[in-house]
C-alpha cells in the first residue's frame, strides 16, 4: 500500500468514503469503489480487487447496521432469517462464478433494474410509510427467499444488490424505505462476509490497502447512516432512484462497449 503514490491513495480513500456514504443510505457503493480499484490496478486480477473491495465494504456496512440499530427499530424477525439465507446464497453464488460466466447476467439485470426504477417512480407512495404487515407464516419464508436469491446474486455478480434488497423489502414485506434500508444492511453484512471468506480462501487480497479503504468506508458509512436517519424515507427513496438510474446507465454502457 505504501508504494502507491500519495495522490492515488487519496483518490482511493475518497472513493471509499463516498462508497460508504452511498452504501449506508441505499446500497450501490460498489459503483464507486470497484471502478476506482480497477483504474488504480489495471494489471491486477479482478478477483483480487473484488476481494479487496469486499474487505472495505463489510466494515462500512457493519458500521451502518450498528448506527441504524441504535436509532431505528430493526425488524429482526425478518432481518436475521434473511441474513442467514443470504450468507448461504452468497457463498454458493461466489462458487458459481467458476463454472458460469457472470456476463450472461448483464442483460437480465439491466431489464430488472429498469423495471424497478419505473415501478418506484410511478408509485409515488411506495415506501413512504410502512404498510400493513403480513402474517409471520408469510413474512419469514419471504425474507428467507429474498435473502437466498439476492445473496446468491451478490456472490455471483453483485451490482445493485442493495437496490434489489430494498425494493423487495418495500414491495413484498411492506416496509418503508428507511426500514427497508436498515434491514438490507443486516442482510448485506452476511453477503459481504460470505463473499470475503470465499475470496480470502481462494485468491490474494490486498489486505493493507483494503484496511485503509475500510477506515475511509467506515467514515462515509457513519455520515451516510446518520443523514438517512435524520432525513427519513423520502430521502432514501430519492437516493434509491438515483443509484438505480446510475446502475442502469453503467450496465447499459458495459453491454454496448463490450
Amino acid at each position: 500500500m505504501f508504494e502507491l503514490e500519495l495522490s492515488l491513495l487519496l483518490i482511493l480513500g475518497l472513493a471509499a468514503f463516498f462508497a460508504g456514504y452511498v452504501d449506508a443510505v441505499v446500497g450501490g457503493g460498489g459503483l464507486v469503489q470497484i471502478p476506482a480499484l480497477l483504474s488504480a490496478f489495471p494489471t491486477t486480477s479482478p478477483a483480487t480487487l473484488f476481494g479487496t473491495n469486499k474487505l472495505a465494504s463489510i466494515v462500512g456496512t457493519t458500521s451502518a447496521a450498528i448506527q441504524y440499530a441504535r436509532r431505528v427499530s430493526i425488524p429482526w424477525g425478518l432481518a436475521l432469517p434473511g441474513a442467514v439465507a443470504a450468507l448461504v446464497g452468497a457463498w454458493f453464488g461466489a462458487r458459481a462464478v467458476a463454472w458460469l460466466p457472470s456476463e450472461i447476467m448483464r442483460p437480465l439485470v439491466l431489464v430488472l433494474l429498469i423495471g424497478v426504477a419505473i415501478y418506484t417512480f410511478v408509485k409515488k407512495d411506495l415506501g413512504a410509510v410502512q404498510g400493513p404487515r403480513r402474517s409471520r407464516n408469510i413474512e419469514i419464508p419471504l425474507a428467507v427467499a429474498i435473502g437466498m436469491v439476492i445473496g446468491f446474486y451478490d456472490g455471483f455478480f453483485g451490482p445493485g444488490t442493495g437496490s434489489f434488497l430494498i425494493f423487495l423489502f418495500v414491495r413484498l414485506l411492506h416496509l418503508d424505505f428507511l426500514h427497508a434500508s436498515v434491514t438490507s444492511k443486516i442482510v448485506n453484512v452476511a453477503t459481504n462476509f460470505a463473499a470475503l471468506s470465499f475470496f480470502a480462501l481462494n485468491v490474494e487480497v490486498l489486505w493493507k490497502l483494503g484496511l485503509f479503504m475500510a477506515i475511509c468506508n467506515l467514515t462515509g458509512a457513519v455520515v451516510g447512516s446518520r443523514t438517512a436517519i435524520r432525513r427519513g424515507a423520502s430521502f432514501v427513496r430519492t437516493m434509491f432512484l438515483a443509484v438505480v438510474s446510475v446502475l442502469v446507465l453503467k450496465i447499459f454502457w458495459d453491454l454496448v462497449s463490450a
